[in-house]
């Protein structure tokens, strides 16, 4: 029995280290990836800066630091001449303002400008008034769409649409105000700390240009989802833009392009590498739990042959006596394996503030595969040497 508890153990060790891993891998990518749902989806930024994800050598933002940021006169252009996209937008933002109404403020919330397309490029959910009329967007109207922190910062119980917040002293319109988001995970961007306005009233308020404390604002087109990988949508973009730019042929691009995505495939092959640390470290305390099986199956195959020799006698196929012990052993692997699940469903309970575990059909499945797995290996060799028995001799050993 105790023989029996400690093969047990080990299998349900090794099955919860893995399983446990690979569930905290999952929750963390996902909730990685809904964190930079801002970005938008089936989307590529026009932007001064290149992303550098995983790229070899020095990052060399002195080759960049000269380029010239995106402009609204190139996004009106992109806007008449690009095919490829869906929608675009032009964007630029603020972190850190203070925004007022009456006697109470709202500390470090995310001030931004945006053309009246923006909403058709990312996901805007009003939860209460409205967006803007193009007429407001065109003309740089004092017009503003508040997140849900800033609208219970500033107006407390209040509806806040038609109520009027002052930003550097200049009085903005509430129009709307957005859904409650939540939390971003590892305190990353989220809309519940966002104030939006009209492109053309954020140039009123900050200046947009190279110079210090000018402000570099980004062009971002949504694409077609049959154009895959946004192949076509990049191809256009890169030839507009050069010759907006007024670039020759052989010279270097000086905007770049980036994709979203490349974060999310970043953030993906990291997390296979946290996941192959996972089988790793399981393996061990698995490798210990089938030997502990195996070990448990000759002991029974022992004890055993006299009935296996009577089974025999009495017309049992070989494949019959295999199974048999062959069913025994997989059934105690999947002890140990439902063991570690239920263990690792009990650890999704567990408080892990903006992180919610969350184990998935696949990663129970993955479990219970991997125990049957377990089974059959520890198994196969005491099955085998039972089904091969003489019956004969079976019978006589005591």
């Amino acid at each position: 029995m105790l023989r029996t508890t400690l093969s047990l153990l080990g299998v349900t060790i090794g099955i919860f280290a893995i399983i446990s891993v690979f569930t905290l891998v999952d929750s963390l990518e996902r909730s990685l990836k809904e964190s930079f749902n801002f970005l938008g989806a089936n989307t590529i930024l026009i932007q001064k800066w290149p992303w550098g994800l995983g790229g070899d050598g020095p990052y060399p933002w002195w080759k960049y630091l000269k380029r010239p940021h995106p402009t609204w006169e190139e996004y009106e252009f992109l806007a008449e001449n690009v095919q490829n996209a869906e929608s675009l937008c032009i964007i630029a933002n603020k972190r850190g303002i203070v925004a007022k109404f009456k006697n109470n403020s709202s500390n470090e919330g995310n001030l931004m400008g945006v053309s009246n397309s923006y909403k058709d490029v990312y996901e805007v959910t009003i939860e209460e008034g409205r967006y803007f009329t193009s007429q407001e967007s065109i003309g740089g109207r004092s017009v503003a769409i508040v997140g849900h922190r800033i609208a219970k910062d500033l107006f407390a119980d209040l509806n806040p649409i038609g109520k009027t917040l002052k930003i550097k002293g200049i009085s903005y319109y509430v129009v709307g105000k957005l859904k409650e988001e939540g939390e971003g995970f590892l305190e990353m961007e989220s809309k519940d700390d966002q104030i939006i306005i009209p492109y053309q009233s954020f140039t009123k308020l900050y200046y947009i240009g190279k110079g210090k404390g000018g402000l570099e604002p980004d062009i971002t087109l949504k694409g077609y989802e049959s154009d895959l990988g946004l192949i076509e949508l990049e191809s256009e973009v890169k030839g507009l833009m050069r010759s907006k730019r007024g670039l020759k042929p052989r010279e270097e691009e000086n905007f770049a392009i980036n994709h979203p995505e490349a974060i999310v495939n970043f953030i993906g092959a990291t997390f296979d590498i946290i996941g192959i640390a996972g089988w790793v470290i399981g393996s061990f305390s698995i490798l210990v739990g089938g030997f502990g099986i195996a070990n448990i199956m000759f002991v029974s195959v022992r004890e055993r042959t006299n009935i296996i020799g009577i089974q025999k006698s009495l017309g049992a196929k070989n494949y019959f006596i295999l199974f048999q012990f062959l069913f025994e052993s997989v059934f105690l692997s999947l002890i140990g394996g439902a063991l570690g699940i239920f263990l690792v469903y009990l650890l999704s309970f567990a408080s892990l503030g903006t992180l919610e575990l969350r184990l998935s059909l696949n990663n129970v499945f993955l479990g219970l595969g991997v125990s049957v797995v377990i089974g059959v290996v520890s198994g196969i060799v005491p099955a085998a040497l039972a089904a091969r028995m003489d019956p004969v001799i079976a019978i006589r050993t005591q």
